[in-house]
């Protein structure tokens, strides 16, 4: 049985913590996974979303950092506090002895797509990730702006259109830092109404020409939420390649 998964703080605030789950067996550190959930950035959702996987990693033997962060709806939510909590939170695994901060992963569902995306492009961190898995992920934010995902959710979280603030979404969004530079794994249900698998279609076509190591795995019949199953496809598809991703295969 693994063990329990303690809450770890990163910062002050409540939501600027996650919870560590680690494999019940001896040998650490571990290769790990930062799990972010989704949302649309906003703080009725929380990293509860995530558990079933964090504890399905534990349970295959990597270490799982299920990610709170700081929402659109909270006090320093929104531009720029979630952004900075997401890199806060990566860089926190520096100075956990059990993780293997050389080897990580992160995996974001939906708006949490995006932020692992976000996190993959950064340059200037404590840690680095060796790849970066966008499941139903948001990854062009100005299109997201244009096609109203969640109903204004990424004006909200960015405090405006692309128009009236170019060099926050030039920062912001996943499509505008192409080139990542990391490996990058993109799955998507063909059913998904919530986020259109356009997203990652279009976004794997513009990484590709970027010169990215990118995969789309698009899943017929599956929705917005089948992504995120452990018991799903969708979820194995990750797992299968996840030794690959963190370079332990």
């Amino acid at each position: 049985m693994i063990p329990p998964a303690p809450v770890v703080r990163y910062g002050s605030h409540p939501d600027q913590s996650a919870n560590l789950h680690v494999p019940a067996a001896d040998g650490g550190p571990f290769p790990c996974v930062i799990l972010i959930h989704g949302g649309f950035w906003r703080d009725r959702w929380d990293r509860t979303l995530m558990t079933p996987l964090a504890i399905d990693l534990a349970e295959r033997g990597y270490a799982a950092w299920n990610v709170e962060y700081r929402r659109v709806g909270q006090v320093g939510g929104g531009w720029p506090g979630t952004l900075d909590d997401i890199a806060a939170a990566a860089d926190a695994l520096a100075d956990i002895p059990e993780i293997d901060a050389s080897r990580l992963v992160a995996v974001g569902h939906s708006a949490g797509g995006h932020l692992a995306l976000w996190l993959g492009a950064r340059t200037n961190g404590r840690v680095s990730l060796r790849a970066a898995v966008s499941q139903a992920g948001i990854a062009d934010l100005a299109q997201g702006h244009t096609d109203d995902l969640g109903t204004g959710a990424i004006a909200d979280l960015i405090g405006g259109s692309p128009a009236a603030l170019p060099e926050r979404y030039a920062h912001a969004s996943p499509a505008a830092r192409l080139p990542l530079g990391i490996g990058q794994l993109l799955i998507h249900g063909a059913a998904d109404d919530i986020v259109p698998p356009s997203q990652s279609r279009v976004y794997y076509e513009k990484a590709r020409a970027a010169g990215d190591d990118i995969e789309l795995v698009e899943l017929p019949g599956a929705d917005h939420f089948d992504v995120v199953d452990p018991a799903h496809e969708a979820w194995l598809v990750v797992v299968q390649r996840l030794p690959r991703l963190l370079g332990t295969a």
